[in-house]
């Protein structure tokens, strides 16, 4: 059974995503708040991006593979976590190609 869980996104004024907070029992995520921009303006991020979490329940699930626990479910989610991660840096690698990473350009 899922956890209920709080999410909050925000939105600058124009309309773009600007961070937000994700809550639930044992977990409390602050989204990155604005893009980090690009050369000599990038900035530190100040939160999480959707690949963080991804990858931290990458590692979750390989620790429970790695025990007792160690099945075929596990293995299938693992599978969809590692393409959905892969897809995110083909994500950042275009918008890299494309020099509007770091930006909320498209």
């Amino acid at each position: 059974m899922r956890q209920e869980f709080f999410s909050e996104h925000w939105n600058d004024p124009n309309g773009n995503p600007e961070g937000g907070v994700s809550t639930g029992k044992g977990f409390c995520i602050s989204w990155q708040r604005g893009p980090l921009g690009v050369g000599e303006e990038r900035r530190e991020p100040n939160g999480a991006f959707v690949e963080d979490i991804i990858h931290a329940a990458i590692e979750r699930i390989e620790f429970y593979q790695n025990s007792q626990f160690n099945c075929q479910e596990n293995q299938d989610a693992l599978y969809h976590l590692r393409r959905a991660a892969e897809r995110l840096d083909d994500r950042t690698r275009s918008r890299e190609s494309r020099q509007v990473e770091g930006t909320h350009k498209q």
